[in-house]
């Protein structure tokens, strides 16, 4: 498939998922970094959304919960282009009812080369990163060439 580039802005739209076991790791770190994600657009699964919203005090865009096709409807957001970051804490040792929709949302954000991070490490570095705070330039996918080249 052929490439062309999408743009992230300087505040970008970020998306919060965490399974239950994981909620209390990403409301720690949401928590933690308050003042850094203020300055950014946030998104969520139902609970995590409305538990970040209650703890931090930010606006939280919350969709469905996640088994009720909250992974789904993020997974939607991701490939319109309207969630530059995925903060998605999963938990890989219980397996929840939901796992297809889970692996459609890495999916998902690998397709359109968006940054994930799945756990606190990955998610310090992310935030922490100086390109966090710039406008950057990801190689996705040329959806209209693909179609283009399919309807020949």
């Amino acid at each position: 498939m052929q490439l062309t580039t999408r743009t992230i802005s300087v505040q970008k739209n970020i998306a919060l998922v965490a399974h239950d076991h994981c909620k209390q790791y990403l409301l720690k770190w949401a928590e933690d970094n308050k003042n850094k994600l203020a300055k950014h657009t946030l998104y969520a699964t139902g609970t995590t959304g409305n538990l970040i919203q209650r703890v931090t005090e930010m606006p939280v865009h919350s969709m469905l919960s996640g088994p009720m096709g909250g992974d789904q409807q993020i997974g939607s957001m991701i490939s319109e282009g309207k969630i530059d970051v995925l903060i998605f804490f999963w938990d890989p040792l219980n397996a929840v009812p939901h796992d297809p929709d889970v692996k459609a949302l890495l999916r998902l954000a690998t397709v359109w080369n968006i940054p994930v991070a799945t756990n606190r490490a990955t998610a310090d570095l992310l935030i922490n990163s100086g390109l966090f705070e710039d406008e950057i330039e990801i190689a996705i996918p040329d959806y209209d060439k693909y179609l283009a080249e399919r309807l020949k």
